[in-house]
């Protein structure tokens, strides 16, 4: 799509994208209003960033601003549900011998912050065998999600999504974890293997766009707890 606007400005309370003093719709045409200034004005650089061509995956802050007020609004429990599935959670399947010895030492921390925070501890296990989780601990991760509104549930969304892990998730989501370190700790195995065999560039590729999709759910984290 060609640039149609020359001026980007952010409205008074409630906070909304001006394109030459007309509001900007989300997909679904609702107004896209955002909760805080600080996020307003970040999203209002990605518009004013933008050449003769408008490049939406050069916009993540919109994309993402664009899934709260469209689909997590409209899907609040059924969002919630998807990331509260992610207990199911990477750091809980462990391997033995080195690779294992390497989980321990790196994904035990977390899974520890997460009990002192939330009361709850996740099971382990040697294997890839599915296994559940205690109701009881699914039950406290819940109101943990649910406590959040929807820009930051689209955040957690994606962020579970790439981390497939709700431990390193709410870390991100609390400052415990950057999205680098988050990222990392998913990619244990990747490393380990990247390490014995070398780097795979395509997978080399995919893994930055993720962790690039993971730092911009963390700005978007901040800039909406700011």
């Amino acid at each position: 799509m060609k640039r149609f606007y020359k001026d980007v400005t952010v409205s008074a309370e409630p906070y909304c994208i001006l394109l030459d003093g007309r509001g900007v719709k989300t997909p679904m045409r609702a107004a896209l209003t955002l909760p805080t200034l600080a996020l307003a004005e970040d999203v209002a650089e990605e518009w004013r960033g933008q050449g003769a061509e408008i490049v939406p995956h050069t916009m993540p802050l919109t994309k993402l601003a664009n899934t709260a007020i469209d689909r997590v609004s409209a899907m609040r429990d059924e969002v919630v549900t998807q990331i509260v599935a992610y207990a199911n959670d990477t750091l809980c399947y462990r391997a033995a011998g080195d690779l294992g010895t390497r989980q321990s030492a790196e994904w035990d921390a977390p899974l520890e912050w997460l009990e002192e925070r939330y009361g709850v501890r996740l099971a382990a296990q040697i294997g890839v065998t599915h296994f559940a989780q205690a109701e009881g601990t699914i039950g406290v991760l819940r109101q943990a999600v649910e406590s959040h509104n929807s820009f930051v549930l689209a955040a957690l969304h994606n962020s579970a999504t790439i981390l497939a892990s709700i431990t390193l998730t709410l870390a991100l989501a609390e400052g415990r974890l950057s999205a680098a370190e988050a990222f990392a700790l998913s990619q244990l195995e990747e490393r380990y293997q990247a390490e014995r065999w070398g780097q795979d560039e395509e997978a080399a590729k995919r893994a930055d766009g993720l962790l690039a999709e993971l730092i911009a759910a963390e700005e978007l984290l901040r800039l909406v707890q700011s």
